[in-house]
């Protein structure tokens, strides 16, 4: 018989925080909102961490973090409404002074603060395709990070523009050229991690 429980079946419509840490058979539901709410809280922390991983680039006011692709990390392993109140929680707690935007940073007056809102979208993107099994191969994993970090420079470019007064291509030049390499580099580590995690849980059955 399988080790997972119904609930716990990786297929579609599962994501994986659904399997890792399942709540059993709580019919209140102080466990399932329990569990929820520590997921929350881990996702924020753990993008507050990733943020303090900050490469200055040369003629940018936006370093290369880790901040990104945690945010996504998050969306995808937590699901589109765990992963935006998560993100949520990081973006409020870091405008009311929570140093751990990157590099220690806090408050919504930095040009870099547009990335932090469009990761707070692209974690629910993410997640929401994550639960119709975007991150269970290679390319769709490769597809539904793409997407993420599409929305991420949608809203943080012209967020870029506006709070430095630079055209949109000054931003798009200082704002998302510098980043693709790196970009690139972090889609190739969640194309592996992700579907490895997968394969972990179906080996558990």
């Amino acid at each position: 018989m399988s080790a997972l429980t119904p609930a716990a079946d990786p297929r579609p419509g599962n994501v994986l925080a659904d399997v890792l840490a399942p709540t059993g058979t709580d019919a209140s539901g102080v466990r399932a909102h329990a569990r929820d709410a520590a997921l929350v809280v881990g996702g924020a922390a753990l993008t507050g961490i990733a943020a303090q991983l900050a490469v200055p680039v040369p003629g940018s006011p936006v370093p290369v973090t880790g901040q990104t692709f945690a945010a996504l990390l998050v969306g995808a392993g937590l699901g589109a409404r765990r992963g935006f109140l998560s993100m949520a929680l990081y973006t409020l707690a870091g405008v009311a002074g929570m140093p751990w935007f990157a590099e220690a940073s806090s408050g919504a007056a930095m040009p870099s603060f547009g990335y932090v809102l469009g990761m707070l979208l692209a974690a629910t993107v993410v997640g929401a395709l994550a639960r119709r099994g975007g991150d269970r191969d290679v390319l769709r994993t490769a597809g539904t990070m793409a997407a993420g970090m599409a929305v991420t420079y949608a809203v943080g470019v012209p967020y870029l523009a506006v709070a430095t007064g630079m055209s949109l291509s000054e931003a798009v030049a200082a704002g998302l050229v510098p980043f693709l390499v790196g970009d690139m580099l972090k889609a190739l580590l969640a194309m592996g991690a992700l579907p490895g995690a997968w394969k972990l849980v179906g080996r558990r059955g």
